[in-house]
């Protein structure tokens, strides 16, 4: 069996578009990190309230359910927290008042690494688009990283109120073609699988979902010799 050469971090901070993103892109990779002691927080930049093909539905109701889903999705993993900024869903830019937000939750939290979206996808593995949420987030989550967080003099209102700046060390981002970290995530699928359980708002047939799943990183680990797999892009910055 191949070792996978996970890193072993205190802190990891998730930063993700809408509720199930993390599930379906980084679940069980985040599950193994908490089994191994680190402190996992989620940052979800909207509460999903375009979510559904229901052209009835209220919005604000839709948002509060898909809340409590991903409340729920992070506390099967064994997530110490989840955060929203609120952003409207299928609106998200790449703004600077975004980008301050992000700065602020890694200079608070100080993770040594923080995982997202591939910013640089349009199309994933030309079978979709990648969500416009998805690369918006994606690109001001790595500009936060680097280097705002990094820099004193960015948003030096933060540091003022006490905040240090924060290096982080590593980027794990998923949804990318150009996967240079297969992490083996047999023992955790399950649970992933589980979470992902939780959006019911977003499934009719759950079981063609888990069916499409459960391949999908099984034919991910066969590259590696694992169970199964979940794939990053995984970028170690110089500290």
């Amino acid at each position: 069996m191949a070792i996978d050469r996970l890193p072993a971090p205190e802190r990891v901070l998730v930063v993700a578009a809408h509720p199930d993103d993390i599930e379906f892109g980084a679940a069980g990779t985040v599950a193994r990190w908490v089994d191994g002691g680190a402190e996992v927080r989620y940052l979800l930049v909207t509460r999903g309230d375009k979510g559904s093909d229901d052209p009835f539905v209220d919005p604000r109701q839709l948002a509060e359910r898909r809340t409590g889903e991903q409340r729920a999705a992070a506390a099967e993993i064994g997530v110490s927290g989840v955060d929203f900024l609120d952003e409207p869903d299928g609106q998200v830019e790449p703004s600077l008042p975004l980008r301050e937000r992000i700065t602020y939750a890694i200079r608070r939290f100080q993770p040594e690494i923080v995982m997202g979206h591939d910013p640089t996808v349009l199309f994933v593995n030309n079978e979709w688009v990648n969500h416009p949420d998805h690369r918006a987030v994606g690109m001001v989550t790595v500009d936060a990283v680097f280097p705002t967080a990094r820099d004193p003099l960015n948003f030096r209102e933060h540091i003022d109120a006490g905040l240090q700046p924060w290096k982080v060390a590593e980027l794990f981002l998923w949804s990318t073609n150009e996967a240079n970290q297969l992490v083996d995530i047999g023992g955790t699928l399950d649970r992933k699988i589980a979470a992902l359980r939780c959006h019911e708002s977003q499934f009719t047939n759950f079981t063609e979902t888990e069916r499409w799943l459960r391949r999908t990183a099984e034919e991910l680990g066969d590259r590696a010799g694992y169970r199964a797999a979940e794939g990053f892009r995984r970028v170690m910055l110089a500290r």
